[in-house]
């Protein structure tokens, strides 16, 4: 077990399964088998996040492409992601390290102390941090935080781009240390998450709403056609982020075919342009992405 680290939030049950509270799905999980998220196994009746100290990405990237527009613009960030998501989205643009189960992915291997002074390395080339992206870093909670804190008694900043469908306690014992969010906020409809990327939205509303009171926080939305493109529904969306805050940034992104959703076409510019208009009615801040 040596590769493994033991879970944090979880329970042990009868005939050695486990529940795993690290998000609302609250996994029981039999021995043996492996949560929504792919990479947190009960073996004996103990939870192993498989995906611990596990990198499959590393690169320097602008703070603009996580994206966040309004923290340190122009900076570079020491962006890294692993493997696993607690989401289906049938659009996701990194299934091939989101959408699989450890060991079915070549990952490498990094300690958070090694990931810090990596970051520290690159200060002198305008890395202001670590980045916890690319698939999603809530189901790498054990490493996150550690690493996360490291990282803050070293002067460095910490970003998480999440989905933000992540427990309440989980997310406000890891907040202290994060300096800024992206958070995906995927439509403003329950249907759209129970039945398409098989989640919550009143849980990500509520991550939204804790994560404002103690960081920066941007969001995101990919507009697809026919889903979640209504002018109705971004009206909503924006009234009820301007509730929080109207500083908060709104990113409206263009959908693209790729992965298990080749049937939609790319969302036409004008429909972006119309509901930014529309964002913009209450949010001071509406970003465009990939037009």
């Amino acid at each position: 077990m040596t590769d493994h680290k033991e879970a944090m939030f979880y329970h042990k049950e009868e005939n050695e399964s486990v529940r795993c509270f690290l998000c609302p799905h609250q996994c029981s999980i039999p021995h043996e088998r492996v949560g929504v998220c792919g990479v947190r196994q009960n073996i004996g009746g103990t939870l192993y996040a498989l995906n611990y100290e596990c990198v499959s990405s590393v690169s320097l990237d602008p703070i603009e492409k996580k994206p966040l527009k309004n923290f340190y613009p122009g900076s570079l960030i020491l962006s890294v992601g692993s493997i696993g998501c607690n989401l289906k989205c049938p659009f996701c643009q990194n299934h091939s390290i989101a959408r699989v189960k450890a060991g079915e992915t070549e990952t490498a291997r990094i300690t958070g102390k090694e990931l810090v002074e990596k970051a520290l390395e690159w200060k002198p080339r305008g890395n202001i941090g670590i980045a916890y992206t690319y698939n999603e870093p809530s189901v790498w909670y054990e490493f996150v935080y550690e690493t996360a804190k490291l990282a803050k008694e070293k002067g460095l900043l910490n970003v998480l781009v999440t989905n933000g469908f992540i427990s309440p306690e989980p997310m406000e014992r890891l907040l202290p240390c994060i300096d800024a969010m992206n958070i995906d906020l995927k439509a403003y409809q329950e249907a759209f998450y129970k039945n398409v990327v098989k989640g919550g939205l009143q849980d990500v509303k509520r991550v939204i709403e804790m994560s404002a009171k103690h960081c920066h926080v941007e969001i995101t939305t990919l507009i697809i056609p026919d889903l979640n493109d209504s002018r109705e529904e971004i009206s909503e969306m924006a009234k009820w982020i301007a509730s929080i805050s109207p500083d908060i940034p709104l990113h409206l992104s263009r959908y693209f075919p790729r992965y298990e959703m080749q049937d939609k076409p790319p969302t036409a510019e004008r429909v972006l342009i119309g509901l930014a208009e529309e964002a913009e009615k209450y949010l001071k801040y509406v970003y465009l992405g990939n037009v």
